[in-house]
């Protein structure tokens, strides 16, 4: 599945409660899945750190449909060169740089 299927799927499924929910409802319910993840990742199982790293991955979706951004285009744009601050694949800036 691409991150435009994804989206698609995402918007099909839930876009009509998605668009009533608004971007402030949808951001927290992201920010709920991202600290469920964090809670996965410390003491869950393989399983439920895939379920979780599945909901935050379709929550971000929901957030990209909510205010018009196509994942895959602004994924393409940012990393599509390699690194966004050296521009190589394997990124060579400094281990106190960003990213």
């Amino acid at each position: 599945m691409t991150l435009d299927d994804l989206q698609s799927l995402i918007r099909a499924t839930y876009g009509a409660k998605d668009a009533r929910r608004g971007v402030e409802g949808t951001f927290m319910w992201f920010m709920q899945e991202v600290g469920e993840l964090a809670s996965a990742l410390r003491g869950g199982s393989v399983d439920e750190q895939a379920a979780e790293f599945a909901d935050v991955l379709a929550w971000l979706a929901t957030l990209a449909n909510n205010v018009g951004i196509k994942l895959d285009e602004a994924v393409r744009r940012k990393y599509g060169e390699g690194c966004p601050g050296c521009r190589r694949s394997p990124c060579c800036c400094a281990a106190a740089e960003k990213p």
